[in-house]
């Protein structure tokens, strides 16, 4: 117990120490401005640098970061530095500005962070320690500010315009907006919470009922037959624009506000709206541990073959309403992914490859974290957060704060530290590593909004649920936490530790694992694969025999190797052989659509492309054509496999046991000479087998090593049977038809004549 107590203390400090640098770089260089340029050291202002386009609509001239932060610097103990910034807060920022701004981003960020700074600052006065001059002030300030808020509700369907100008509204000439007709679901459906507040806290309803009017809209506008909502709506009919209907960008928040506005305002139609999205989502969403883009109106069909980072918070808000299972497995996705990449990209392929290289120091992956590890108390995701605070300083830290990564692939910097990243990263960093008694305040006491910002659940019982707020009663069952918070003891009974069995399906799924050679004591060819899974530094290890896909067919005649990885399913190639096999490649070449030539694969070994799609889906739909084996070459150019370390591959999450062909997966140079061969000769037959025993290699039996006094047979000499050593299987070679044209007698390498 005493070294975990000096783990937390140590990382709680670190974390400290990386706040101060990223605020007071803020405070230093940038304030009174929006936001830091890191790069620069100086403040980005909105018209006074290069335009980023919608970006740049989080801006509003009103101290953005400053605001973002008030309530974190609570959390943190900071008191004294929180104090000082109030008093700049009421003392410099003003709403009144000639500036079209996002409604969405502003409601989180600034109406979000004047809330929880108000909430924050109430609690501190009534101890009667500090700030006994508070009046109430961001309380004031943050009504003024939904007021020019409201005016973007002004739509024949409720749904809010997607900007405001903050002085002119929407409709007035001078105003520069007003002409948009679409907006996203989750630009529509991120309001409850800050504007619900806003009006309990106020005594002002018409705030919640704007926002409340919206998401009924987005609930009535649902697909009824899947219950999905797409990403982007027209707010003046409520058609849908865009069809495509996820957990990440467009769509994210909007399903966190349905079960966090039951939480904080205590009104059952949120939580039953909620549920059943849930299902919809479980039901053809969730493919574990991806969760995919699918048709709103045809939901069995997959839109794209990549997820968005933003899907990171989902894990959270499955443990929230206490699914961990599925939380755990995509979160260890995830971690596989920043593993692989240090960060996790903006967008990724469902190969795990990178779509959109940027990562602007985005919090969602640490917010899960946070919440897997309170709801499991398993230090495995101690270990996670440890890894986000040492990539943080490592590829992220400079001189003047944290800077935006701008290719996670090359490393590369942007100028630009959004204020979430002090708003959110460091507050769920900061909890992660901290116990309930070391924290000012009661963390139960409070629900996080979307930008981490605190709002007191105690907010439910100010006044009843709006008497209009309805929702019909639905068809699905409830399971055990559709009415509860999830208890850790109930999920994990005296065994915290419960997760790592469903993490270990999934802690291999991009292939990241440092290859080491076995010592001498191992069996020759094994390699092990080290992962740290714990806090202590004590590593996890699993066997993986590398594969070769031996070249037969003249003018290779055995001579030409390739070292190849093995997969976790398939045929145990270490346990049952395979035989010869000639290669042709499948059509499309990724196999992630229908088999195009189905009809050549026939007692073929297809060659497939990784990416696109899972290696089970290509070795399912290949085998149904009709295959007797995979290989699987790399999409990366320039990898190899005397450079780049071995893997398994590892299944989709679903049983595999229906695939039954050998698989092995080469990396992209030796891909590219066994494709250039297949083009140069036309028929090249190969052997797929264990490295230990690869024809020509072995040492155990003399007739590989001394040359055959039958050197000259010949197939049609009845007198002297050709014989293929390890062939025996059932689609071995056991007559002399099927050989080829190996019959060269090739002494030491593939034939041995016997009398």
């Amino acid at each position: 117990m005493l070294h975990i107590l000096i783990y937390f203390i140590f990382f709680r400090d670190q974390i400290l120490e990386m706040f101060d640098h990223a605020y007071n770089s803020y405070m230093d260089y940038a304030y009174p401005a929006d936001e830091l340029m890191p790069l620069s050291c100086r403040g980005r202002v909105r018209g006074l640098e290069p335009n980023r386009g919608d970006i740049d609509d989080s801006l509003g001239k009103f101290s953005l970061t400053l605001i973002d932060t008030l309530d974190t610097l609570v959390l943190l103990n900071k008191l004294d530095e929180f104090e000082e910034a109030v008093k700049k807060t009421v003392r410099d920022v003003r709403f009144d500005n000639d500036i079209v701004v996002s409604v969405f981003e502003t409601n989180i960020r600034v109406l979000g962070g004047l809330l929880g700074a108000h909430v924050m600052a109430d609690v501190l006065k009534q101890r009667g320690e500090r700030m006994q001059w508070y009046r109430d002030e961001l309380l004031h300030m943050a009504k003024e500010l939904g007021f020019r808020l409201l005016p973007a509700f002004n739509t024949t369907s409720g749904l809010p315009y997607p900007r405001v100008n903050l002085r002119y509204g929407v409709v007035n000439p001078l105003s520069r907006t007003g002409t948009e007709s679409d907006t996203c679901t989750a630009c529509a459906g991120t309001m409850i919470l800050e504007f619900a507040a806003l009006s309990r806290l106020s005594g002002d309803p018409i705030f919640e009922e704007n926002a409340r009017k919206a998401m009924d809209v987005l609930w009535e506008k649902r697909q009824r037959g899947s219950d999905l909502v797409g990403t982007v709506i027209n707010i003046h009919n409520g058609d849908w624009v865009r069809r495509d209907s996820g957990v990440g960008a467009g769509i994210d928040s909007y399903y966190e506000y349905l079960m966090k506005a039951y939480i904080l305002l205590g009104d059952k139609v949120y939580l039953n709206r909620f549920n059943t999205h849930y299902s919809a989502i479980m039901k053809y969403i969730s493919q574990p541990p991806l969760l995919l883009n699918v048709h709103m109106h045809n939901p069995t069909v997959n839109v794209r073959s990549w997820m968005d980072s933003l899907l990171a918070f989902f894990p959270g808000l499955q443990v929230l309403r206490g699914d961990l299972k599925p939380a755990i497995e995509t979160h260890e996705m995830l971690y596989q992914v920043t593993k692989q990449h240090n960060f996790l990209p903006e967008a990724f392929t469902t190969e795990f490859r990178v779509h959109w290289g940027q990562h602007p120091l985005r919090p969602e992956f640490a917010e899960s974290t946070y919440f897997l590890y309170k709801a499991t108390g398993d230090p495995y995701y101690l270990k996670v957060g440890q890894s986000i605070v040492e990539k943080l300083n490592t590829h992220a830290r400079v001189p003047c704060g944290f800077a935006a990564v701008q290719d996670v692939r090359t490393g590369t910097h942007e100028d630009r530290m959004d204020s979430f990243f002090l708003a959110e990263m460091f507050k769920y960093l900061y909890l992660l590593f901290s116990e309930k008694s070391q924290l000012p305040i009661n963390i139960d006491d409070y629900i996080f909004t979307t930008e981490a910002h605190l709002l007191p659940v105690s907010l439910s019982t100010t006044q009843p649920p709006c008497h209009t707020n309805n929702t019909e009663p639905q068809a699905h069952e409830d399971d055990l936490f559709s009415y509860s918070c999830p208890s850790a003891q109930t999920l994990f009974p005296n065994n915290p530790t419960f997760a790592k069995t469903i993490r270990d399906s999934y802690k291999y799924l991009t292939g990241v694992g440092r290859a080491q050679q076995a010592s001498s004591d191992s069996q020759k060819g094994v390699y092990k694969l080290k992962l740290v899974a714990e806090v202590s530094h004590t590593p996890e290890h699993e066997e993986v025999v590398p594969l070769i896909v031996q070249l037969i067919s003249p003018p290779f005649l055995g001579q030409t190797v390739f070292t190849a990885g093995p997969a976790k399913f398939g045929t145990d190639l270490t346990k049952q052989q395979h035989g010869v096999s000639s290669i042709m490649k499948s059509v499309p070449y990724t196999a992630c659509g229908p088999i195009e030539n189905a009809v050549e694969l026939q007692g073929h070994i297809a060659l497939a492309l990784r990416g696109d799609c899972m290696f089970a889906a290509k070795a399912r739909r290949l085998q149904e054509a009709g295959a007797t084996g995979v290989i699987f070459i790399d999409h990366r150019e320039g990898s190899s496999s005397a450079d780049t370390p071995l893997f398994q591959m590892v299944g989709d999450g679903e049983p595999t046991d229906d695939i039954t062909v050998p698989l092995a997966f080469l990396f992209s140079k030796e891909g590219a000479t066994l494709t250039a061969a297949l083009e140069e000769h036309h028929n090249v037959d190969v052997l797929l087998l264990p490295k230990e025993k690869q024809l020509g290699k072995e040492t155990n039996n003399e007739a590989w090593d001394q040359p055959s006094e039958n050197a000259g047979c010949a197939m049609e000499n009845v007198s002297t049977k050709p014989r293929l050593y390890h062939l025996s299987s059932s689609r071995g070679i056991t007559s002399p038809p099927l050989v080829k044209g190996v019959l060269s007698c090739i002494v030491g390498t593939i034939l041995i004549c016997t009398k």
